[in-house]
């Protein structure tokens, strides 16, 4: 993911909500690098239901999503960008690097 942006950012800073993975403070920028598994990307085929103990996995995905929507208002609130890259993202950095750039005002390299 670093190697898609051409600064260097700030890695997991403590003193802001949800600890993101990237931060980008000269752009008031922050990259959370999710699990779509995890953190339950919409649509994604990686974000399945467990068969064994649904129960207790539903209930603790969800919460990580009401986390997620949580962190992403208090980084807003605090006048923070939130931008939130997804694992699968990941396995395509060309469409990734693309997207990146279309959000606007942060730099990225041509990856090829």
């Amino acid at each position: 993911m670093r190697r898609l942006t051409a600064i260097d950012g700030e890695l997991h800073r403590a003193d802001l909500p949800g600890k993101p993975d990237i931060v980008l403070s000269r752009y008031k920028t922050v990259i959370f690098v999710h699990g779509c598994f995890w953190h339950r990307h919409k649509g994604c085929r990686y974000a399945y239901t467990p068969k064994s103990r649904t129960d207790f996995w539903l209930k603790k995905l969800e919460s990580n999503v009401t986390r997620d929507q949580l962190v992403k208002a208090d980084l807003e609130q605090l006048g923070w960008r939130v931008i939130t890259v997804w694992e699968c993202e990941l396995r395509e950095p060309v469409q990734l690097a693309d997207r990146l750039k279309e959000i606007g005002s942060l730099p990225c390299k041509d990856i090829e």
